[in-house]
């Protein structure tokens, strides 16, 4: 091996972070230590609350004023310590020699600026350079990441863009100004699979022109094994293991790498009965949408046929998959078969019942029997209430239990079920990790006794292991109550290990439909085997 260290873009020794709380202090991260080289991709990788995240903000130095940075951080770069430089020397690094590009675009973009002066503004101050070679230049580094018609997008809102080209936009204004390190925080975690691997590729390509050197934050393994040159697994703020990908994938040593690995969501779903009664059916389902096009006064009104035409049929204990990428209509159709939103035409019914004509009155009878469970289960649990009062108000609506005694002992035997413990009656939803919250919303829709709930993206903002926990939850579930499923999904191998049968839409419309490993083994249209690679490969 040739001598790297002239090439040495960062060297971090003793990376230690506590934070001031309420009861004392919380030390975050511990002694880490890493060497990330000149066009070399490092992974970071470990489940939430393992000092990822915290890591890579001590580097870019972007912590609250609550952390503390201990007096052994030692953070090398060009000669430099960068945990001992003062605020204005820092600004001038940032966002010009080291970037960062975090994991919801959304919240990183000013939403009241157009996405030409934002880019524009990071030349303007690294760069001092007028406004119109600034905005040229940005025109360039559109087209770089690939955003089509980069002229029309300059005058743009970031919510006229879609999650795919928002994270574009980021990744442009990163690398406005040639930066030495770019530090990518779970870049693709809520997008697309297909989107997903165009944005690890795009990074990569760039990475290979430039030279520059990549630090990967992520717990998706499929994306550490394809793009990492080295990894380094944190768990409780500390390295466990660290060497380079290859090495680390064929022979884990450390029992939390083991798990982590281990963790992959497998198996596959327990045998649907054969000749089940029909639960939920849906026949030429439409869902059609009015949007404006133009300005407030000028603009014109057309339509957009979300779901068009399509047919479905759910049986008793079965889980049926809808796959597609964002704006496929996935949403839109389960939503409709729920009469959650407006049907432009067809017919739905639910246990033999025709639903598709009735009113809010009307379908009272049958929300019990019928729930959902959200992707995001901090916006779907209502913040002011208790772990009580969240799971006991659907029962208090439908006429539930004989008393407050019964209900509670309802309310109990749900947390039970989902797998949490009946003594958290009296905590609230921020009090509980990301897979805990999810496990909440499950027992609110099983508390109600239900006979089908509609799973919409549930374990996409899920660390791995929490997803095979949560899997093997649905599994049990299903098996012990006899519930049939609609399965809203990106991913893949989630679908592939919890469902039955499965639906691919695009365009609302469906493309192809059959048994799970039917379709993910030998898919027929170009658009399934172009899904397929990137959930499996991640190379499209």
């Amino acid at each position: 091996m040739t001598d790297m260290s002239k090439d040495l873009a960062i060297e971090a020794r003793n990376i230690g972070v506590t934070f001031k709380v309420d009861g004392g202090l919380i030390e975050a991260v511990r002694d880490v230590s890493f060497t990330l080289h000149k066009g070399q991709t490092i992974a970071l990788v470990g489940e939430s609350g393992s000092g990822k995240s915290v890591t890579a903000r001590a580097i870019m130095r972007l912590l609250s004023k609550r952390a503390q940075v201990s007096d052994k951080t030692e953070i090398l770069y060009a000669g430099r310590n960068m945990a001992r430089l003062s605020d204005p020397q820092m600004r001038r690094l940032r966002g010009n020699r080291l970037t960062m590009i975090f994991q919801e675009p959304m919240s990183s973009l000013n939403p009241v600026y157009t996405i030409g002066a934002q880019i524009a503004e990071v030349l303007r101050i690294h760069q001092k350079i007028s406004r119109k070679a600034a905005l040229a230049r940005t025109v360039e580094l559109l087209r770089e990441v690939q955003i089509p018609d980069p002229e029309a997008r300059l005058n743009q809102y970031p919510h006229q863009l879609s999650g795919g080209q928002r994270q574009r936009v980021m990744i442009a204004m990163a690398l406005a100004n040639n930066p030495d390190v770019l530090i990518a925080d779970e870049p693709t975690t809520a997008l697309d699979v297909t989107v997903q691997a165009e944005i690890l590729n795009l990074i990569k390509a760039l990475k290979e022109k430039t030279g520059m050197a990549v630090i990967l934050i992520t717990h998706d393994l499929t994306v550490v094994r394809q793009f990492a040159d080295h990894v380094y697994v944190m768990q409780h703020g500390q390295v466990r293991e660290q060497g380079p990908t290859a090495e680390i994938f064929a022979n884990p040593q450390h029992p939390y790498t083991r798990r982590l690995l281990g963790a992959e969501p497998k198996g596959r779903a327990d045998p649907a009965q054969v000749g089940a009664e029909s639960v939920l059916a849906g026949r030429n389902v439409r869902v059609t949408f009015t949007l404006r096009k133009g300005g407030a006064f000028r603009g014109t009104l057309y339509d957009l046929q979300a779901v068009d035409g399509l047919s479905l049929t759910l049986r008793r204990g079965e889980t049926l998959g809808i796959v597609g990428e964002s704006g496929s209509g996935k949403t839109t159709f389960g939503q409709a078969l729920m009469r959650l939103n407006r049907l432009s035409g067809g017919e739905v019914d639910f246990l033999g019942n025709r639903i598709d004509g009735l009113d809010r009155k009307g379908m009272k009878p049958f929300r019990q029997r019928m729930q959902i469970v959200f992707q995001d289960p901090f916006a779907s649990l209502n913040p002011r209430m208790s772990v009580r009062q969240i799971i006991e108000e659907g029962l208090i609506v439908n006429g539930i239990g004989t008393g407050r005694a019964d209900r509670e002992a309802r309310v109990r035997q749900a947390l039970r079920d989902a797998g949490m413990p009946d003594t958290i009656l009296s905590r609230f939803p921020h009090e509980f990790s990301g897979g805990q919250r999810q496990r909440l919303a499950i027992a609110r829709a099983i508390s109600l006794e239900p006979e089908f709930i509609l799973l919409d993206e549930p374990t996409s903002a899920l660390d791995l292991s929490v997803q095979a926990q949560i899997i093997e939850l649905l599994r049990t579930l299903q098996r012990d109550k006899g519930l049939s499923y609609l399965f809203i999904s990106h991913d893949l191998k989630v679908v592939r290990a919890l469902c039955h049968r499965v639906i691919v839409m695009q365009n609302g419309q469906i493309v192809e439909e059959g048994p799970v490993d039917q379709v993910l083994e030998r898919p027929v249209t170009e658009y399934t085997r172009r899904l397929v690679k990137a959930a499996f490969e991640i190379a499209v």
